[in-house]
């Protein structure tokens, strides 16, 4: 399968382009930015051409991978879908409802394969915790923190743009709901939801196994207390997610190893867009339960 990339930043750089690149079941067939100065230097590492036009780049492949502000991939991924290209797309789909179910209808009109890369779902100890505690019945609780520093640091991502509007809710919110959904249910209801220091929010949730949840999440913790874990309680006893012992690239590989086979199969992946949909719908309500909240001060 031959396969683009659409996008040239950190994430891009560090993650999707080596794991494309060293994938032995894919043709790594080309980049596109928004920058072609940005696409000449990435494809260059690569040995594959640079296009300057998006949809120059769609005619030359079977999938496309997607590293871009989720506002931007929205647009490029129904365009992609509309071209019958296959989508590896990143957390989260979309910020908004709207742009997320024009994804997921143009994917299933064109009945295209996707697959939404939310980490934890693809890195080995993670998965196969996430698969164990899904068997297991009687879940009463969950508590779930994912710390970043990402603003109180040198990351790379921290000149994102769309980070910094967006926050931890829509950055790290994805990776919390991508283990408790498979574990808990859906979210029946957004409980409650709090703001923290800066862009650190709690929320509370119901859901439909009758288990409640309550997450933290920041993208400006301390360095020294950045983490990330998740905790469940239930009859079951006690259990604590572990931790990964590889990086985002092998994650990435095993997403592609997936999309493979979706598209061979015809068997949606449990991260397709329609997941990645449902995870957008969730952090939306939570964002109206925190303006909602700024709006009604104590003392009103």
């Amino acid at each position: 399968m031959r396969i683009g990339l659409l996008g040239t930043g950190p994430w891009a750089q560090a993650a999707y382009a080596p794991a494309l690149a060293g994938h032995p079941g894919v043709e790594f067939a080309g980049v596109w930015g928004r920058r072609p100065e940005a696409a000449t230097a990435l494809a260059g590492q690569y040995d594959v051409p640079a296009y300057d036009d998006a949809d120059a780049l769609l005619a030359d492949v079977d999938a496309v991978a997607v590293a871009l502000p989720p506002s931007v991939q929205a647009e490029l991924a129904v365009r992609a879908a509309r071209a019958g290209r296959h989508l590896l797309l990143d957390k989260p789909l979309a910020v908004s409802v709207a742009e997320g179910r024009a994804v997921v209808a143009a994917v299933e009109r064109a009945g295209v394969a996707s697959v939404v890369f939310f980490t934890a779902r693809f890195q080995k100890e993670p998965d196969a915790w996430i698969e164990e505690q899904a068997a297991v019945a009687g879940w009463f609780t969950a508590r779930a923190q994912w710390l970043g520093a990402v603003f109180t640091s040198d990351s790379p991502f921290a000149a994102s743009p769309w980070r910094r509007e967006k926050g931890a809710l829509w950055d790290v919110g994805p990776h919390a709901l991508s283990v408790l959904l498979p574990v808990l249910g859906d979210v029946r209801q957004v409980v409650a939801a709090a703001h923290g220091p800066a862009d650190t929010v709690h929320l509370v949730l119901d859901h439909a196994t009758g288990a409640s949840s309550s997450l933290t999440l920041s993208l400006t913790a301390p360095p020294a207390a950045a983490g990330a874990d998740v905790e469940l309680r239930g009859e079951a006893g006690v259990t604590l997610m572990p931790g990964s012992s590889e990086g985002a690239v092998p994650a990435l590989s095993r997403a592609t190893d997936a999309l493979l086979t979706a598209v061979r199969t015809g068997r949606p992946h449990a991260c397709d867009a329609a997941f990645g949909l449902r995870v957008t719908e969730i952090l939306a309500t939570a964002q109206a339960r925190l303006t909602e909240g700024r709006e009604l001060s104590p003392t009103d």
